[in-house]
């Protein structure tokens, strides 16, 4: 601890919906003393005022007008990131799936993305963070101390999926459509597609437990403070 203390990386962790981001980003920021910067939230948090303000997901300039008139903060707590939209807690709101699917839509404007990525990189140019999201490791921060690509069979993460969403009572067949949907987006849109940066190590969680996916980035981690 005593060696992490001294040095203070910058951890990317990117991936496709489903493949164990967010529970395994946590986990790592909480276990090494980190912050969490959950970069989905912020596209979440956009998607949300979006829903609230009536305006669509594809225009790209009213969607930059309304970043640009946000302050959105991802505030470190004991459950997990707190999500502040202007001051307002939304952070069990953005979970929703109205919103989760708009995020994915909004996520695709190259000027939206831009606007996205200087607010991530001020948040975590200090180190210190484990920063999850889909582009941390090929643009928002393409020279982070790790980079871990974590990724999953689609079968599998479909699964993990509908068992978070079993309690809103969300179809397999639904949430296979949207994951599909989903990855296409992420793959193929213009501005930084998902795709694991060339120095990343690529990790395959399709039969792993949390604990071992856990035990694989912590073993890189402390390699990485020993250079």
């Amino acid at each position: 601890m005593t060696e992490q203390a001294k040095r203070k990386l910058i951890i990317a962790i990117d991936g496709p919906a489903g493949a164990g981001k967010s529970t395994i980003a946590s986990r790592l920021a909480r276990k090494l003393g980190y912050v969490n910067l959950e970069s989905g939230a912020m596209y979440r948090a956009l998607a949300l005022k979006a829903i609230e303000w009536d305006a669509s997901f594809d225009d790209e300039a009213a969607l930059l007008k309304m970043a640009q008139g946000s302050t959105i903060i991802l505030e470190r707590s004991i459950g997990g990131n707190r999500v502040l939209l202007n001051g307002k807690d939304i952070s069990a709101r953005i979970r929703d799936r109205d919103v989760t699917e708009g995020a994915s839509r909004v996520s695709v404007h190259p000027k939206v993305r831009e606007w996205m990525v200087e607010r991530q990189r001020e948040m975590g140019v200090g180190g210190g963070v484990v920063m999850e999201g889909r582009d941390i490791g090929t643009k928002v921060f393409p020279d982070a101390d790790l980079k871990i690509f974590l990724d999953a069979d689609p079968v599998i993460r479909e699964q993990r999926r509908l068992d978070q969403q079993k309690v809103k009572g969300v179809s397999a067949e639904a949430m296979s459509a949207e994951l599909r949907d989903r990855d296409h987006r992420d793959r193929t849109r213009a501005a930084s597609p998902l795709a694991a940066a060339q120095d990343a190590v690529v990790l395959d969680s399709t039969k792993l437990s949390e604990d071992e996916v856990l035990g694989r980035i912590e073993k890189l981690v402390e390699d990485k403070v020993k250079l």
